[in-house]
């Protein structure tokens, strides 16, 4: 137990309020989310201090990252998501849709690997578009994707959501110049909230105006990064921790884009200012207690 209280600070929630049995054993904790060989494992780890992953396959190791989140394993999360990022960057390519699920699904634990989906789609979307499960992404995922800002025009964007909608309906045939109306109001209803209104516009001018030039690929999104990038005076604190904390200041969610640009003071460096607890705790009784 007082191993368990030091690792994880879901084991310690969990066994301060666990009852004991008349005989003082504790009652059976119950993890039906985590199967025994992957719990097994992370037992190694709390127990050992370490996890040789190079020994294990790569859905493995996402079992044993979604496990350790779950768990609150705080240090073992980005020990996990650097390993992935750095040595299995081809199977996460290839299964993209998994990753960039798992990534955003489990809020807010795995900034590296949503740093990892975002550049690579945003660099490469070919790569995901032209992927055999490209059609099987949720509705939620193709949303995001399609936001942010790609380096392939904006018919070539609308020909890949067309096929993703059409693939959304069985019963469509592949060719669209065979609809009746009916099939294309049923595809309608299926791109409706797919698409935004930016994009929209920019197919209409496309279509109708031969001189028309897609538009910069240096988005809205990218200058905003530089310009977050370029205001942070931190080793610590990376472009996708300012973007998290600014969600966070506007009430945002994880999939929303950033209407407001915050500014962002260093209020206190190590090298600078200190780096004992009684450095820091004199600045915070200077600075910030009133």
């Amino acid at each position: 137990m007082v191993i368990l209280n030091c690792r994880s600070s879901y084991f310690r929630r969990i066994l301060s309020t666990n009852k004991k049995k008349n005989d003082e054993t504790l009652i059976n904790i119950k993890l039906s989310n985590i199967k025994p060989e992957i719990f097994q494992l992370i037992l190694r780890y709390i127990y050992g201090g370490s996890l040789s992953l190079e020994e294990f396959d790569t859905s493995d190791i996402i079992k044993i990252l979604i496990t350790a989140s779950e768990l609150s394993l705080q240090e073992l999360i980005p020990h996990l998501q650097s390993f992935l990022i750095k040595n299995k960057e081809n199977w996460m390519e290839q299964n993209f849709n998994l990753i960039y699920q798992i990534s955003f699904e489990n809020d807010y634990s795995f900034l590296d690997l949503q740093k990892f989906c975002t550049e690579l789609f945003s660099k490469q979307p070919g790569k995901i578009f032209n992927s055999p499960d490209f059609t099987s992404i949720s509705e939620k995922i193709l949303t995001s994707l399609i936001q942010n800002d790609l380096q392939i025009s904006e018919v070539q964007i609308w020909e890949h959501v067309l096929k993703w909608a059409i693939a959304q309906n069985p019963g469509l045939s592949l060719d669209p110049s065979s609809y009746s109306k009916d099939d294309f109001n049923v595809l309608k209803n299926t791109l409706q909230r797919r698409y935004s209104k930016k994009l929209y516009k920019s197919l209409i001018e496309c279509f109708f105006d031969n001189d028309y030039n897609p538009s910069d690929k240096l988005g809205p999104k990218i200058i905003k990064e530089t310009i977050i990038r370029e205001s942070i005076d931190s080793k610590i604190i990376t472009v996708q921790y300012v973007e998290l904390i600014s969600k966070w200041i506007g009430k945002l969610e994880i999939m929303d884009e950033i209407k407001d640009l915050y500014e962002f003071k260093l209020i206190f460096r190590g090298s600078r200012d200190g780096f004992t607890p009684e450095n820091f705790m004199k600045f915070v009784i200077i600075n910030i207690i009133p």
